[in-house]
């Protein structure tokens, strides 16, 4: 009986030369679509067919930078931040799961944005889509209160930092900030309040486990891990002041 890697062997030897046979006839066949060549029309014959390509390309950048539109300028950075020292704190490592958090936080962040959106979409898409309105004043609209939401949560100082660095004249209204110094000023505020707000959370679970870590060494328990422990009781805690409560108001109202 022939073994599996003579079976092997044989099949290799006789699909080897099949193969290349077939190779070879694909690429020197004069029938095949590239051969041709390929030619991209955006219809330069009709400038509105041009426009509208043009339009749809835009919409497709836009898309593809939402994720981090919506990580950069929205409140969802505050937020998964938050929630992810939450999970710290506790010691629970992998729960909550990652999706569950990122879900979270991202309905928060709809929540949290939904007066921005609101705004948005009365003042610059449904009359853009209405046709009242061009694209570039529609962009501008759009622009507007996404800016101030920023504004509201950029703190002073932050704001300064990028502005100098900038090399920029000192503005003298908000309107003459340009979005490119707002938004990582924007980014390193929501970073400060985030941690603010962990080292808040961290401190009474921390209290837990140094009480649970003395207890331990009194009784000469030192080779028990005090983490393992002090889980039940942290968890204990965070359930009778209803944590998820606490947290959750805290960080929807943190937002100005």
């Amino acid at each position: 009986m022939m073994s599996s890697s003579g079976c092997i062997s044989k099949v290799v030897k006789l699909g080897l030369p099949f193969s290349v046979s077939l190779l070879s006839g694909l690429l020197i066949s004069p029938k095949m679509a590239w051969a041709a060549g390929i030619t991209l029309d955006l219809g330069t014959s009709a400038p509105e067919q041009t426009s509208t390509s043009l339009q749809l390309l835009m919409l497709l950048t836009i898309l593809s930078l939402a994720p981090a539109i919506l990580m950069m300028m929205t409140s969802f950075t505050r937020i998964v931040i938050v929630l992810s020292f939450v999970r710290n704190a506790l010691g629970t490592q992998q729960l909550p799961p990652n999706q569950v958090l990122v879900g979270l936080a991202l309905f928060l962040s709809f929540f949290v944005m939904a007066p921005t959106w609101n705004e948005i979409n009365t003042n610059a898409v449904q009359p853009y889509i209405k046709h009242q309105i061009t694209q570039s004043e529609a962009l501008d609209r759009a622009e507007e209160p996404l800016r101030m939401f920023m504004f509201k949560q950029t703190r002073e100082k932050d704001l300064q930092l990028f502005v100098g660095l900038s090399k920029m004249e000192q503005p003298k209204t908000y309107r003459d900030v340009p979005t490119y110094v707002l938004i990582p000023a924007f980014v390193i505020s929501e970073l400060k309040t985030a941690f603010q707000m962990g080292f808040a959370i961290f401190v009474p679970f921390i209290v837990i486990d140094m009480i649970v870590s003395s207890t331990l060494m009194s009784i000469g328990m030192m080779m028990l891990p005090p983490m393992m422990i002090s889980l039940p009781f942290k968890l204990l805690l965070f359930v009778l002041v209803d944590g998820w409560h606490l947290v959750v108001e805290s960080l929807v109202t943190s937002f100005h």
